[in-house]
C-alpha cells in the first residue's frame, strides 16, 4: 500500500510536540495541496452546550479560535452533525442558505464549502470545513480525504472545551 507524502507529513507530525496545533497545521497544509481552500477552519462539536466551537483556522483575524456557532435543528445539522455525512455548498446561493455569516464568507472570495464530519467511537464530534470560490469542490470525493479527517481525532479529543468559555 501507497502512503502519500502529505500522509506521512500530518502521521509524523502528530507525534510531534505542541499537539493539538501541529497536527491540525500540517492537515492544513495538506488540504491546501488538495482539495485546496481560502479558508479553512476546524470545529468542535459541544452537543451538551449546543455549540460548535471553532478550535483552529486558517483565518484567525475573521475567523478567531474560539468562536462558537449555536446549534439549531437544521437540514446542515441533521446532515453532518446528526448523520455524519459531508456537506458540499457549491456556490454562494448554497452557502446563504446554510450559514449566518455568509457575507463574511463571500468577503473572504468564498462562495463554496466543503464540511467533513469528524466520527470518533459512533458520535460526531466535530467537522473540518473548507472554503473556496464557486464550484471548487464539485469533482472532490470527500472519501478521499478520510484519512486527513481520522487523523484530526486526537486533536479534537484533546480540546476542553470548558476553556472555550
Amino acid at each position: 500500500m501507497y502512503t502519500s507524502a502529505s500522509e506521512l507529513q500530518v502521521a509524523h507530525s502528530l507525534a510531534a510536540s505542541g499537539q493539538p496545533e501541529t497536527g491540525f497545521f500540517e492537515i492544513a497544509k495538506a488540504f491546501s495541496k488538495r482539495p485546496g481552500f481560502r479558508l479553512f477552519t476546524i470545529l468542535r462539536y459541544d452537543p451538551a452546550a449546543a455549540l460548535i466551537r471553532r478550535i483552529w483556522t486558517s483565518h484567525e483575524t475573521e475567523y478567531p479560535v474560539g468562536g462558537a456557532k449555536p446549534v439549531s435543528d437544521t437540514p446542515w445539522t441533521r446532515q453532518v452533525l446528526e448523520s455524519g455525512l459531508p456537506y458540499v455548498g457549491r456556490n454562494s446561493e448554497d452557502i446563504r442558505s446554510v450559514f449566518f455569516d455568509h457575507e463574511l464568507i463571500a468577503s473572504l472570495g468564498c462562495a463554496s464549502v466543503l464540511n467533513l464530519p469528524v466520527r470518533w467511537d459512533g458520535k460526531i464530534i466535530g467537522s473540518l470545513n473548507l472554503l473556496h470560490e464557486a464550484h471548487h469542490y464539485d469533482d472532490v470525493d470527500p472519501a478521499e480525504l478520510a484519512i486527513f479527517v481520522q487523523m484530526a481525532i486526537a486533536g479534537l479529543n484533546a480540546v476542553n472545551l470548558s476553556s472555550y468559555g
